[in-house]
């Protein structure tokens, strides 16, 4: 919500008078100089929408604060202008209204347009948080990268790797959701208190992978593609078994952690909706975007979403370090999924990332059924998976 600044003011005031963490104030305005603000300089506070109020007969502001439960002064100061002495029926003022709700409707088809929706509508309220588009999709699709905290332990989640596995991202926006409102509104996720985290954590998402295959998945493939698209598919034009992107090669079969035996074993030798690891490892656009990610920040742990079958991999190849075990131990108890260490699988961005960094990564496959998973789920698989993903902060 902005708001003017108005002379005698301090930035710790508007914490005091909204009810929000200084920090968070700080971090939405890292434009501004808290010593020098200028009058009438616009401001960002989080967690709040200002909303459009029409004079009724008999209202007074100081009527309307206390129908709202807020204070007079938070409506004054989006309201410079307005004699509260002179209203009049039918006169529009502004008045601040708090989120407590979620603004990420997760249990729905969630393809790329309502990701980029919701990313933005989340950057409106929390303008703490931070996006950047990290690359782009084969068919030039944005793959955006989020961060949240100010902390030194590097923490990376992402999802929608597979395409018709997109129920991932809603689980994961759901969360960041969660995570935003229990910080503004000072709450406690599942018995957590989510400041300190926001403090000592670096949180990255990446919240679809593959957004092409996502829309082929939930929309169908675009017009100049789809004779290619359906050929791959065996001429068939349902899509829900897909996979791989919009190329036919699985993305998560990309990654040089013996990306040769992958290659040498898989049944398809050309595209094809599922399991095909390409013709070299890192061919794709998407694969490329996720190597150079991890290289560049060099993040202390990973999750990669996955589904089905409520279960994690978290070893590869023995390279996994020791922490690894304590926190598999974790994400296993407040999930009740089971946790393998080994299987027989290797090119995938966990295998990868824990073959190049020897940094705790793990493979999370959520739910349990034929994908895609039918968002009858989504409720489950978000109780069961909040805990891992709060436990990978806070461990």
């Amino acid at each position: 919500m902005e708001i003017k600044w108005r002379p005698g003011d301090t930035l710790w005031y508007y914490s005091q008078l909204f009810m929000v963490p200084l920090n968070l104030i700080l971090d939405s305005n890292p434009n501004i100089n808290s010593n020098k603000l200028a009058v009438s300089e616009s401001l960002q506070i989080p967690g709040f929408e200002s909303q459009v109020h029409k004079i009724k007969q008999g209202d007074t502001l100081w009527k309307i604060a206390g129908a709202r439960n807020i204070s007079v002064d938070s409506i004054l100061l989006l309201n410079q202008e307005v004699n509260p002495n002179n209203l009049k029926v039918g006169d529009k003022i502004s008045v601040p209204n708090r989120i407590i709700g979620r603004l990420v409707r997760g249990k729905k088809k969630y393809d790329y347009t309502t990701l980029q929706t919701d990313m933005n509508h989340l950057k409106e309220v929390f303008p703490f948080i931070k996006m950047h588009t990290i690359g782009k999709s084969v068919l030039g699709q944005n793959i955006d990268e989020i961060r949240i905290g100010n902390g030194k332990k590097k923490v990376h989640i992402n999802a929608s790797f597979h395409a018709n596995e997109w129920i991932t991202t809603s689980v994961l926006m759901t969360f960041l959701n969660d995570f935003l409102l229990s910080l503004t509104n000072g709450t406690n996720m599942r018995n957590v208190r989510t400041m300190p985290l926001y403090q000592q954590v670096d949180l990255s998402l990446v919240p679809m992978v593959n957004p092409d295959g996502v829309n082929l998945v939930l929309n169908g493939p675009p017009e100049r593609e789809k004779e290619k698209i359906i050929t791959i598919n065996g001429g068939d034009s349902d899509f829900t078994g897909w996979k791989a992107n919009i190329r036919g090669v699985d993305l998560n079969n990309q990654f040089p952690a013996n990306w040769e035996i992958e290659k040498e074993r898989k049944e398809p030798k050309a595209p094809a909706p599922r399991d095909y690891p390409g013709d070299t490892p890192l061919l794709e656009p998407e694969s490329q975007v996720m190597a150079k990610l991890a290289e560049k920040e060099k993040f202390d742990r990973l999750l990669a979403l996955h589904t089905q079958g409520k279960e994690f991999y978290w070893g590869y190849e023995g390279l996994e370090p020791a922490e690894s075990r304590a926190l598999a131990d974790e994400f296993s108890r407040v999930s009740r999924y089971k946790a393998i260490q080994n299987v027989d699988s290797h090119a995938g961005y966990k295998d990868w990332f824990i073959q190049e960094f020897r940094k705790p990564g793990f493979t999370i496959e959520l739910g349990k059924g034929i994908n895609p998973l039918p968002l009858s789920q989504f409720d489950e698989i978000y109780h069961d998976t909040a805990g891992i993903f709060l436990a990978s902060l806070y461990m």
